[in-house]
């Protein structure tokens, strides 16, 4: 980084400070654990000598902030990836069934956000489809903070609900299914070139809420890569611009897995995935209705405190994932 020619590469050099800074966050927390610990050896040999009931205390603070602090950087040592480090772009699709899986969309799309407000990392909804009654046809989200893309990795899949509907008159139990994929936000790949001849970029009036002007202008972005067929849109933003440089943002993200996957082969796997968004393809299932329970059926990790799950208190089951070797998988 003091070389000469370090900053001659803006982007380059933007990506080499981003990582420098994720180990040394690492690194510093390892240095204040290491000195903690032996502020705490001199605090337990102070309290074997006055036999001070409050040190005492004060020890089994420090030990119980310590254990946690240990239990997180264990965890992080798990998120070896290539990709663990980075910002994470997750999105929402609702299975069929109308405006009962719109609205399940839309509350793990409320989900994920409480989640990364709990972990102090930034989301920016990068794009939105609303539903025709309630809830969403389609969310994107950008989750930007240390290894986002590594803990929420392990929510790609096919998430199921439980419920008495509140849209059905009869109140009848109604099942509902929404599919959630994860993408490493890069803001380069060497091994990917897209140009200009293989996109094909569709401009469109925004739908749905959008205030005086988003409606009223043709803002919205679709970007078809033409060598893949994927295809990316943005619309969120009041300018065709900020569309346009978001949907590119999540084309790399895509192209970048769909290179990692094997190039090409895997993309088909995972695009036929998505077609299944049905019974015996999820990952956890979320009942309400006639009881309580949240089961995750790679782990088998299950709790009956819906209402907090839903409120964005997922780490038990990322946590699960990752120490039963999710974090080496390819899926």
């Amino acid at each position: 980084m003091a070389g000469a020619g370090f900053w001659q590469n803006n982007d380059e050099a933007k990506a080499v400070t981003k990582e420098v800074a994720v180990h040394r966050n690492v690194v510093d927390r390892f240095r204040n654990f290491v000195k903690d610990l032996n502020d705490l050896e001199d605090l337990i040999g102070l309290a074997e000598e006055a036999n001070d009931t409050e040190v005492s205390r004060e020890i089994a603070g420090s030990l119980e902030k310590m254990a946690s602090e240990l239990e997180a950087l264990e965890l992080e040592s798990l998120l070896a990836g290539e990709d663990d480090d980075k910002d994470a772009i997750l999105a929402i699709h609702p299975g069929a069934g109308g405006t009962e899986s719109q609205d399940w969309a839309q509350m793990l799309m409320r989900m994920y956000i409480r989640w990364a407000e709990r972990r102090g990392l930034e989301v920016d909804v990068m794009d939105t489809l609303p539903g025709d009654e309630a809830g969403i046809k389609s969310a994107t989200l950008e989750i930007k903070g240390p290894y986002a893309y590594g803990y929420l990795k392990s929510e790609s899949g096919v998430h199921r609900l439980v419920r008495i509907s509140p849209f059905d008159a009869n109140h009848r139990r109604h099942t509902s299914f929404a599919s959630v994929f994860v993408y490493a936000e890069v803001d380069d790949d060497p091994e990917i070139d897209i140009k200009e001849s293989d996109l094909r970029v569709d401009t469109y009036r925004s739908s749905g809420a959008g205030g005086q002007h988003v409606n009223k202008t043709d803002s919205a972005v679709r970007i078809t890569h033409l060598p893949t067929r994927i295809v990316v849109q943005c619309q969120s933003e009041r300018s065709q611009r900020r569309n346009r440089e978001n949907a590119m943002k999540i084309l790399m993200a895509k192209l970048h897995a769909h290179h990692r996957e094997e190039e090409m082969k895997k993309l088909e796997e995972i695009e036929k995935s998505k077609m299944d968004i049905a019974w015996g393809s999820q990952i956890r299932s979320y009942v309400l209705q006639p009881y309580t329970l949240v089961k995750d059926h790679r782990t088998e990790v299950e709790t009956g405190s819906v209402d907090s799950v839903l409120d964005g208190d997922i780490d038990r089951f990322i946590e699960a994932y990752l120490r039963t070797g999710g974090a080496n998988r390819k899926d």
